[in-house]
């Protein structure tokens, strides 16, 4: 009976979606359509002013910072790929091929570092490492050295150290995607490697890596994308990238058009490790017999090879959670007064005011879109739908550049406009306000919920809108009595995922607030920039404590695939 009904079900669903195409009004496509301009326009403003500088400083860039700037941001990001590949995939293979000790808690506990952002594990790091930390404290005790000059230490603020930062911080995109290749593998593979007289190291380099490997490569351009578009790491460290060549250029040389030509380098690059990662999904096939496929039996590991596998995977758990976590957690219990510091609670504030607000928008607009563009049919809408993912790709300072001074302008004019009909001048509304953050949050964001909402949409039969188009309601009648009400689930992770990244977000912040607004980011990165990690430990551990929640609804996804 059940397979009866799928079948009607599935034969059912090209008529009906055509149906229902034909039911929607048009005001679903423009509507979508003007969606997707608003979230391509910043890169577009981005390209333009670009093209458009006020003053040229191209040639002069060319011939002094930018081979620089490309020069770290390649060997960091190239650093940080290797480092996080393997990391994510060693411990993925561990979790997935063997059971050793604390095996099953460790492949949920490798997820964790998802929720500290990269630079705050750089400020805990080198307050950990740095002459008056307890590191070079105790070996000074211990020795009986007296000053630096007594004994050679590796320079904690290095690209070096940035690289383990943000690999520590960026491994568990590799060991998802990774560790989602190793299980769908057959189990079968690996018994005829066996019988061959594979050993360990054989079955991983000859069966599980080549098999695996478009998720390694794929999980490598997602933490290079990431180091691209980090700024708080890298200028804590001293590092000139193409990120911090924006904020340089912009600030304190005052030229809005290098900023620009700067941006449009990084969204070249960007937009390379996407057509890359694409292409590595596109090549992650996992094609499964007829009869079904025998998962992988895991193996355990006794004595000191399980003892070996569990200190392994607990490295980079150390490294990108504990660490950080347990440095600021010492700092926040040895400043206790920092939790009622001047400005905290206003940080907070704005920064639940600006990221709830963008994630109910973003998500609101995301469903709009995809329920327009599934209403139309229409070829344009669905060739305008791939655009609206680009600004996940596109950093945040990059926006901020595309946002800012298209807004500025329009500011300046509506408060003219104002004042000439008034009489009185109203002020920046748009810049003045935290409107230039939430929209950079959109746009930066709006893959995320517009993701969310196709996968949900797509759960659901066609007959039931169909029914309810039976019984005369409108195309928003159909989303709010059928639709809505079935996707509550995936609609609420979307409004926490999407406002986790927001509160997370640094460059785009910095760039876009009003003069004196804080966010818990902004107010982190300044104390430690003041090197007073102890203020900086309660907005730290506040914006870490936000994201376990969106760790925990990713956990929760995972094992409802499983």
């Amino acid at each position: 009976m059940e397979s009866d009904k799928n079948t009607r079900n599935c034969a059912a669903g090209p008529a009906a979606a055509g149906a229902l195409r034909q039911a929607g009004s048009g005001l679903w496509s423009a509507g979508a359509l003007a969606i997707a301009a608003l979230i391509a326009a910043p890169l577009v403003a981005v390209i333009w002013i670009a093209l458009n500088p006020t003053e040229n400083i191209w040639p002069h860039m060319l011939a002094s910072t930018l081979p620089r700037y490309l020069a770290n941001t390649a060997a960091l990001a190239g650093g940080v790929a290797a480092l996080s590949a393997a990391a994510g995939t060693g411990a993925a293979w561990l979790v997935v091929m063997y059971r050793f000790p604390g095996s099953r808690l460790l492949e949920w506990l490798l997820l964790l570092p998802l929720a500290v952002p990269a630079y705050v594990g750089a400020y805990a790091l080198v307050d950990f490492l740095d002459y008056s930390g307890p590191v070079q404290s105790g070996l000074r005790a211990a020795m009986g050295w007296a000053t630096a000059r007594d004994y050679w230490f590796p320079e904690v603020r290095s690209r070096g150290a940035a690289t383990l930062v943000l690999a520590a911080a960026l491994y568990p995109y590799t060991y998802l995607l990774t560790r989602s290749a190793f299980r769908e593998q057959s189990g079968a593979s690996y018994e005829v490697a066996r019988a061959l007289g594979a050993g360990p190291w054989a079955l991983f380099w000859r069966v599980g890596l080549p098999l695996a490997r478009p998720a390694i490569a794929a999980g490598a351009a997602i933490a290079m994308m990431e180091t691209v578009a980090d700024f708080g790491v890298v200028d804590y460290f001293g590092v000139q990238t193409l990120t911090t060549g924006i904020f340089t250029t912009w600030l304190e040389a005052g030229n809005a058009g290098g900023a620009a030509q700067i941006a449009c380098v990084i969204l070249g690059v960007v937009l390379l490790l996407v057509a890359l990662e694409a292409a590595g999904r596109r090549r992650a096939r996992h094609y499964q017999s007829a009869r079904g496929t025998r998962p992988v039996i895991a193996t355990r590991l006794p004595g000191l090879a399980g003892l070996a596998a569990t200190v392994a995977c607990t490295i980079p758990f150390a490294a990108g959670f504990v660490l950080p976590v347990a440095v600021l957690g010492a700092q926040a219990a040895a400043h206790p007064e920092a939790w009622g510091g001047r400005g905290l609670a206003r940080a907070f504030w704005h920064t639940l005011a600006t990221g709830g607000a963008a994630a109910v928008l973003t998500v609101a607009a995301a469903l709009f879109l995809v329920y327009g563009v599934r209403l139309s049919g229409r070829r344009l809408p669905r060739l305008v739908l791939p655009v609206t993912v680009l600004g996940y790709a596109a950093p945040g300072a990059v926006l901020a550049v595309g946002i800012l001074l298209p807004l500025a302008a329009l500011d300046h004019r509506i408060a003219d406009t104002i004042a000439a009909l008034t009489g009185h001048d109203p002020g920046l509304i748009l810049t003045g306000s935290a409107t230039a953050i939430v929209l950079a949050y959109v746009v930066r964001f709006f893959a995320l919920a517009e993701g969310s909402a196709e996968t949900a949409f797509g759960r659901i039969p066609p007959s039931l809108p169909m029914a309810a188009r039976s019984l005369g309601r409108s195309a928003g009648g159909v989303l709010r009595a059928v639709y809505l009400p079935l996707m509550k689930g995936s609609i609420g992770s979307a409004l926490l995922l999407v406002f986790v990244d927001c509160v997370k977000e640094l460059p785009a912040t910095m760039l876009l607030r009003p003069f004196n607004y804080e966010t818990l980011a902004t107010r982190v990165h300044e104390k430690a920039s003041l090197e007073n990690l102890g203020d900086a430990a309660p907005p730290a551990l506040l914006v870490s404590a936000v994201g376990l929640a969106a760790v925990v609804v990713l956990a929760r996804a995972n094992l409802r695939r499983r």
